[in-house]
């Protein structure tokens, strides 16, 4: 086998993968209508008040894409949001989530998921992940089940679904909320059902790094129609359907899209069912063959999973099956082999300092504030979550625009995990060059 790169060598590749977000013509068209139109801003449409669009176009495009996208997931309202983040919050709001209540999560995962419970002052509680899919644990959040618990919100980590069976029983037996955390999940499916219409909200993000983008925004999915009601209403400054213009009636702010990132989204959407379809492929090969090197263990995908979106393609990492080789020094050459993969989170949430110090709002609230009053140790769900420290310490990530590349990029990529797997005893005794 040649010499690695990072000593020398010849790299397995030098051309880059598939760049992100991939955009044509017709995302310049779409744009180009609206910026000639003058109609850059659209005012609150609700898809029960307007279940088709009869003249797509101009001053329709927010109209339009909530409702191709909540059909295209398999719910029946979607409402429009700036982000990922105000999305969720949006979602945990219209479901009546609120100060003194618990929300259980889990700590792998981005801080959106936890700062938007703390957005609307309810109280974050870390649930373990499943050592085998990184997503919320069923028995662990069964156990951080308390009388103040009015919220589950199971994050479909890198596009898997988790196990939705197991939350949606909970919810229903002990009358919790179910919302679901599908910033990853766009096309993906649980039992043949798209993720975003199994709880009873769901958020979305579309910023630039996810698998359906205009750079930035969101969107809340549901069936539920006061749901939604109460959804449009909080991202459109308080006013509700049919009634004066400045008239507000709820605490709203203003967290919508424009049609410009509405058309972009229109286009990404024609787009978004061949990419699930090549990544998917994809991902099996690299599943495969991967699983075949020492130390690379790609995770499985539960038979539920009927369709897993990539986000992420994931692997766990085993240095203990290469001789105690370092996670940080197989990256460090397969890097320079052209292939690209990262170790993802550092460490959980509970461990961020914002956690650590309760630097959430003054006074110490929502931990503080008459409507909970305890104090809580995030520190102590270390020992609650060893799964989730594990993860941090063996995950491998491969984003999305990898699995868009071509089968001859599939073989490199095994190609360039097997090179540096094949050199482990070598790179024990190299030093990686400190950071500058």
């Amino acid at each position: 086998m040649s010499q690695l790169a990072l000593l020398g060598g010849t790299p397995v590749r030098t051309q880059p993968f598939p760049k992100w977000p991939i955009s044509g013509e017709r995302e310049a068209e779409l744009v180009s209508e609206v910026a000639r139109s003058g109609n850059w801003w659209s005012a609150q449409v609700d898809a029960n008040d307007r279940p088709e669009v009869a003249s797509p176009g101009p001053g329709n495009r927010v109209a339009e894409i909530q409702i191709r996208f909540a059909r295209f997931q398999g719910a029946r309202f979607g409402v429009a949001c700036s982000g990922g983040t105000s999305a969720l919050e949006t979602a945990l709001r219209a479901c009546g989530v609120g100060p003194g209540d618990e929300v259980i999560l889990p700590p792998y995962t981005f801080i959106s998921s936890a700062s938007a419970v703390l957005t609307v002052n309810a109280i974050p509680i870390f649930a373990d992940v499943d050592p085998v899919t990184f997503n919320l644990s069923p028995d662990a959040t069964e156990a951080a089940i308390t009388p103040r618990t009015r919220a589950i919100l199971p994050v479909h980590f890198s596009g898997h679904a988790a196990d939705m069976d197991r939350f949606l029983a909970m919810g229903k037996s002990r009358g919790l909320k179910i919302i679901e955390d599908a910033c990853h999940g766009h096309g993906a499916k649980w039992k043949g059902q798209g993720l975003g219409s199994l709880g009873d909200a769901a958020a979305f993000s579309f910023q630039a790094s996810k698998n359906l983008t205009c750079g930035d925004g969101g969107m809340m999915l549901t069936s539920d129609e006061e749901v939604n009601r109460t959804a449009l209403s909080l991202v459109w400054y308080g006013r509700q359907k049919r009634t004066p213009w400045y008239q507000h009636h709820i605490l709203g702010g203003n967290s919508h899209l424009t049609e410009f990132q509405a058309s972009i989204l229109l286009a990404q959407l024609e787009r978004l069912p061949g990419q699930v379809e090549l990544r998917t492929r994809h991902a099996e090969v690299l599943r495969r063959e991967l699983g075949r090197i020492p130390g690379i263990h790609p995770l499985p995908v539960d038979p539920r999973v009927t369709v897993h979106s990539y986000h992420l393609f994931m692997i766990r990492y085993r240095a203990e099956e290469l001789g105690g080789l370092p996670r940080e020094k197989f990256l460090a050459a397969l890097a320079k082999e052209g292939i690209p993969a990262s170790a993802g989170y550092g460490h959980p949430l509970y461990k961020a300092p914002v956690f650590l110090n309760r630097e959430f709002y003054k006074g110490g609230c929502p931990l503080t504030c008459s409507a909970y009053g305890r104090a809580i140790d995030y520190a102590s769900f270390e020992a609650r979550c060893p799964e989730s420290e594990r993860a941090c310490r063996e995950a491998i990530w491969m984003t999305q625009n990898v699995l868009l590349g071509t089968d001859r990029d599939m073989e490199d990529v095994v190609a360039g995990f097997q090179k540096v797997a094949g050199h482990a005893e070598a790179l024990r005794s190299y030093d990686i060059p400190p950071a500058r």
